[in-house]
């Protein structure tokens, strides 16, 4: 199960496909980061795409 690398804890399936980095590593999840920081990294992705 994938997990944050920040603080450990598990993240669903559906998160990491998609926040997980390139690599597939998951550097914040919803408790480490502000959902305003996830949305702003969602968004970066889909421009860079």
């Amino acid at each position: 199960m994938p997990q944050c690398n920040h603080c450990s804890a598990h993240v669903s399936e559906r998160f990491a496909r998609v926040f997980a980095d390139e690599h597939g590593e998951i550097h914040a999840c919803v408790s480490c980061s502000a959902n305003a920081g996830i949305a702003e990294a969602a968004r970066e992705r889909a421009r860079s795409v």
